[in-house]
């Protein structure tokens, strides 16, 4: 079994597809107006598509805007670069870029349907460490 990507679920994609490209760089294929994704780093693995398009799971099976148990996390090189370059276009900041109590630097928003956004670079001891298991593997 293979995870193969997330979707959001939302009334507007053209926007929510739009705040993807611009917070990736990535770009987005376009399979019709209702379904959009992202096939490629660094944002691979992730669909957008419209209410209208899942209506064929059933009525109310699926509500855009609605999410509060997920959070989307991006490994950054510079946590407060990113914030320098995302503050004027992210309207919904949660935490600003803060050093966590586990070493990492993150940053947490929400994009324009309400969905959460972590932002993070890994800390200088757990990037040590991934190199370490790398070299010995």
């Amino acid at each position: 079994m293979e995870l193969k990507q997330a979707r959001l679920v939302t009334g507007d994609v053209p926007q929510l597809t739009a705040f993807y490209q611009s917070l990736t760089g990535a770009t987005p294929q376009v399979f019709s107006a209702g379904y959009v994704e992202f096939q490629q780093s660094p944002c691979e693995g992730l669909a957008i598509t419209s209410t209208e398009t899942v209506q064929a799971y059933g009525p109310e099976v699926l509500a855009a805007g609605a999410n509060r148990s997920v959070v989307l996390d991006f490994e950054v090189a510079d946590v407060d670069l990113e914030y320098d370059r995302l503050k004027d276009v992210v309207a919904a900041w949660v935490l600003p870029p803060t050093t966590m109590p586990w070493g990492n630097r993150a940053m947490v928003f929400r994009d324009p349907d309400g969905n959460l956004i972590n932002m993070f670079a890994a800390s200088a001891r757990e990037a040590a460490g991934a190199t370490r298991d790398m070299a010995s593997a």
